[in-house]
């Protein structure tokens, strides 16, 4: 009785947490970011303000959350997914280019013209690390929870690298954003660099076999 007790909270927690970002998102759309106030997320999801700040600290945060929804978890198990005979690099580079150019336009507009959700959306990086970092440590299988990690921070590094250049400013255009250059291009250049730590990665985990 008592793990079902459990099993329902976390149920009724999952579903606040989605009916908050969603309205989050709703609202921003409809209104503009700037216009909307987490009293006004808060009565579109049907609960108070205070319970809002027990799941997000901003209202970026929230909008963020529903437009970057599950992705730490689909990534994890896109690389996990992915055929053995695939190198490590590839596997990681394909997944999150597949996970990271499928955002709406209308969402790529409400972040760009944003800069508090630009910073939100970067900081949203820090999400994918610790379940890309389980994902790397079961491809590799037994080996150093140092490794996994440490690959898994670079990667999360070069991914933001990369987005920050595709959504940096343009000098002439008053600070309005101009995605420069082709985001999955972006993410793989960024993402070139780390391909020799992963092969030596592999390499290890093949001489230990």
């Amino acid at each position: 009785m008592t793990t079902r007790r459990t099993g329902l909270r976390e149920q009724k927690k999952q579903a606040t947490e989605r009916a908050l970002r969603e309205a989050a998102l709703r609202l921003a759309l409809e209104r503009g970011p700037d216009n909307v106030r987490v009293d006004d997320i808060a009565q579109a999801a049907g609960v108070s303000p205070r319970t809002y700040n027990n799941y997000f600290s901003s209202r970026e945060q929230a909008i963020i959350a529903a437009i970057t929804a599950q992705r730490q978890t689909r990534l994890a198990e896109s690389v996990t997914g992915r055929p053995d005979g695939i190198r490590l690099a590839e596997a990681i580079t394909d997944s999150i280019v597949e996970q990271y150019t499928g955002t709406g336009h209308d969402e790529i507009t409400l972040i760009t013209t944003s800069p508090a959700l630009r910073e939100a959306f970067l900081h949203a990086t820090t999400a994918i690390e610790d379940p890309l970092a389980t994902a790397i440590a079961h491809r590799l299988g037994d080996t150093d929870p140092a490794t996994a990690a440490v690959l898994a921070a670079a990667i999360t590094a070069a991914v933001r690298t990369a987005l920050r250049r595709w959504l940096q400013p343009a000098p002439t255009a008053g600070g309005l954003v101009i995605p420069t250059g082709a985001l999955p291009n972006l993410l793989r250049t960024a993402l070139e660099v780390l391909a020799p730590a992963l092969d030596a990665a592999e390499e290890h985990r093949r001489q230990r076999r």
